[in-house]
């Protein structure tokens, strides 16, 4: 691997740094305690501010209005940008809009690009990923009981949706349904574009998470279909391949998170180094004085060091060889990442003491919203199986 990172990018790096600094961490306060929508008109001016700046969509090619960025550099933009809640929604890189646009640029007709995938191209329109059911595990998902129906040129679908983050205001779902039951199990799902309003597609409402139940994008929506009709032009690539649509989304999906979560990683330890260096115990004795405060730190900065290379190096395969070539990093990265950035997270909460459990620091918004960092896009114990299964195979143990 190369190590080194071009002067170019380390001036962008160095850009977006400032901008977060200057332009976002004050906004962060009012994120904490007051809806979503009302900041969406201040997070439209700054929106504005990174079109100008030529950094809008790092992930999309140039003819879509994005920056081409390749797999490696925006992996490490998304690093900065992890470093605030709000980053990747003022890049118009954000979850799960981002996803969708890969999937709609690799699998999508001309006539569905130009339908959704330019206006969220443009942030005109958001989007939603409707997969997960309440009445199965998230785990198996070739188990499902969304149904769609080829009733002459339309599909008519009916099923239950949790889970489906960012679907309020959202313009349209990308639902993940059944298509051909009698199927082999991973090739009967299909993945097929439904608009917010067309009838049948109900809001239940937003899911309270650990308290919290948000609005607009900051949420995580029930969904229910009840004999919604859609044309059959709105089938995302061939009928049966939802699962392998599903894959090619969420594979390089969990490098964008894994250096997300080393953003907030960095950010949270700044926080602690922070308070660490300034908070007196007594006149003159300094709290990072503590070797066991020393000790949070020596092994934090030690974890994410370790991370970001891990990640970089799962990164730099799927570049190589593509993402199918790189699973047993992806599974590494993901359960690893996750929790190495909820140890960080906890210690610099530790050291701020009583402050870090209240909404004066950003660190109990992230304890509460990257919690599920373990258990969505597959739990730690499913990527854990993954590798274990693929070592013992080479000792002769499974297939």
């Amino acid at each position: 691997m190369e190590f080194s990172i071009p002067e170019k990018m380390q001036t962008m790096l160095s850009r977006v740094r400032e901008f977060l600094a200057e332009e976002l961490y004050p906004l962060e306060e009012r994120l904490q305690t007051g809806p979503f929508h009302e900041l969406m008109p201040t997070l439209e001016e700054k929106r504005n501010k990174v079109r100008q700046m030529g950094y809008w969509a790092p992930q999309l090619p140039t003819e879509y209005g994005g920056m081409g960025l390749g797999f490696m550099e925006h992996a490490m933009l998304t690093e900065e940008l992890g470093r605030s809640p709000l980053g990747h929604y003022v890049f118009n890189c954000q979850a799960p809009d981002a996803g969708n646009m890969e999937i709609l640029l690799e699998f999508g007709t001309d006539r569905q690009k130009k339908q959704f995938l330019e206006p969220l191209s443009k942030g005109a329109w958001r989007s939603c990923f409707s997969m997960t059911e309440p009445e199965h595990a998230g785990s198996n998902p070739v188990w499902m009981d969304t149904t769609a129906v080829l009733d002459g040129d339309e599909y008519v679908i009916n099923g239950h949706k949790w889970f489906s983050s960012s679907a309020d205001g959202a313009n349209f779902a990308v639902v993940m349904t059944v298509t051909n039951p009698d199927a082999e199990p991973h090739k009967r799902a299909s993945q097929i574009l439904v608009p917010t309003d067309t009838p049948g597609f109900i809001f239940v409402r937003n899911t309270p998470v650990m308290g919290h139940a948000g609005d607009n994008w900051l949420s995580h929506a029930e969904l229910r279909y009840e004999n919604v009709r859609v044309p059959k032009e709105n089938l995302l690539g061939e009928e049966g391949t939802g699962f392998a649509i599903a894959q090619a989304r969420l594979g390089p999906g969990r490098i964008h998170h894994c250096m997300r979560w080393i953003g907030i990683c960095e950010r949270a330890f700044d926080v602690m180094c922070k308070r660490a260096a300034t908070r007196e115990l007594a006149p003159g004795d300094m709290l990072g004085s503590r070797q066991s405060v020393q000790n949070f730190i020596a092994d934090s900065r030690a974890e994410i060091n370790a991370t970001r290379l891990m990640v970089l190096q799962a990164a730099w395969k799927i570049d190589a060889v593509g993402a199918k070539e790189a699973r047993e990093e992806i599974s590494v990265i993901k359960f690893y990442a996750a929790n190495v950035m909820m140890n960080v997270i906890d210690r610099a909460i530790q050291v701020n003491g009583a402050l870090g459990v209240t909404d004066d620091t950003i660190l109990s918004y992230l304890y509460r919203f990257e919690r599920g960092a373990r258990i969505y896009d597959g739990p730690d114990e499913v990527h854990k199986s993954v590798v274990a299964r693929r070592a013992l195979k080479s000792y002769g143990l499974g297939r």
